[in-house]
């Protein structure tokens, strides 16, 4: 029995049924072992208080052989003889409903015990709820080889669950921390220029206020970011998709970027394929700019940056970004689109933005059912594509 409880393989449906049925089949076996046992010690008894020659003709009876008439007389005589007085018929029904009930008893007993340990887990996945609850995103279960599918299943889909929430948990805590860090420098800044200002320390010129309006623009930008990988997780970051020539778009942009290019002494080279594709073409500019201003911010030592945009046979299109920069550092892959990461360890804003660039490129490729991919380009440089599907 204990083996078939333990096969974690067997769906609850059909270890209930099977229980049920060795229960019954347990039950009714007991309950007959019993009345055979006491029917055997009946006929014991009847043989012993038989006369001799009355017992003889019983065993003959048993063994199939007919006894002579006197004797068969004798034995009948005395069997009615012994009915009458010892009731063998109510003692034999007494038996079968003590066994009956005994052996109810115990099924009883068993069924309790193996209904704990199938519910078990269940209580273990209670309690480790009630933690859930309570805010403790650190809980688990372990599954136990005792377990159904059923139970098994719930088991590994909740450590999953308390996984992604402590996960989850973590990245929201790091997020708003680096929030915060991203927005205390500019708001001292300007917290201190203006009362600077005010307090007469530094005169309120032109220059002041041009160096107020890039801190300002900074902010801006850093909330915007954080709208966009916002409407990201609530899917409403793509609202607006029509059918466009991605190289248009991007032809654009490049066009629009083209002093900020300069400035970062990059020489463009283009190779813009007709590409169509149905996408929201403001959000497509946002993250073609992004990696042009990263390009701009990591590759100006290069002095080269090619852009590319290709149709491929299933209808899916690339934006493709090639520099001749230092490329990307090791370990990349596991952080690179992780907000607030930068490939600067100094985390210096004239060199490393806010770090949400990549994560909203990010964002905006799976919004259009793709994704971002990067590499370091044999002989040096890097390679960004952004991959979108067809709706």
């Amino acid at each position: 029995m204990m083996k078939i409880f333990k096969l974690p393989s067997l769906p609850l449906a059909t270890v209930t049924a099977v229980i049920i049925a060795v229960m019954l089949l347990l039950s009714v076996g007991m309950t007959y072992l019993g009345a055979i046992w006491y029917s055997t010690y009946l006929e014991d008894s009847i043989i012993e208080n038989l006369p001799p020659r009355a017992a003889v003709a019983y065993r003959d009876l048993d063994k199939g052989v007919v006894p002579d008439q006197d004797s068969l007389k004798l034995l009948l005589a005395n069997l009615n003889a012994l009915q009458e007085s010892t009731n063998f018929d109510f003692k034999l029904q007494m038996v079968i409903l003590i066994c009956g009930l005994l052996s109810a008893l115990v099924c009883a007993i068993i069924g309790i015990f193996l209904s704990r340990q199938i519910a078990r887990p269940l209580a273990e996945l209670t309690s480790a709820a009630d933690g859930l609850k309570s805010g403790d995103f650190s809980v688990s279960v372990t599954t136990s080889r005792h377990a159904t599918r059923e139970v098994s299943s719930l088991m590994g889909t909740f450590n999953a669950l308390a996984g992604s929430l402590d996960s989850m948990e973590k990245r929201l805590r790091f997020n708003n921390m680096a929030v915060a860090h991203e927005l205390r420098t500019p708001l001292t800044i300007l917290r201190g220029s203006l009362q600077g200002m005010l307090d007469g320390v530094f005169p309120m010129d032109r220059k002041m206020m041009s160096d107020l309006l890039v801190q300002v623009e900074g902010l801006g930008r850093i909330v915007e970011d954080l709208r966009t990988l916002s409407l990201a997780i609530g899917q409403k970051l793509v609202m607006e998709r029509s059918p466009t020539d991605v190289s248009q778009v991007v032809e654009a942009v490049l066009t629009s970027a083209k002093s900020m290019l300069e400035t970062g002494t990059l020489t463009l080279e283009t190779g813009l394929q007709p590409a169509f594709l149905s996408i929201d073409s403001s959000r497509i500019r946002q993250a073609v700019l992004a990696l042009l201003e990263n390009a701009c911010r990591y590759a100006a030592d290069g002095n080269w940056l090619r852009c590319e945009t290709e149709q491929l046979p299933d209808k899916s299109v690339v934006i493709r970004l090639l520099d001749r920069g230092p490329g990307f550092p090791e370990g990349l892959d596991a952080v690179a689109t992780n907000p607030f990461w930068r490939g600067d360890p100094s985390r210096s804003r004239a060199t490393g933005g806010t770090g949400l660039g990549l994560s909203v490129v990010q964002a905006i490729a799976h919004a259009h059912g793709g994704h971002l991919e990067f590499a370091n380009r044999q002989g040096g440089g890097a390679m960004v594509a952004i991959h979108l599907r067809p709706a």
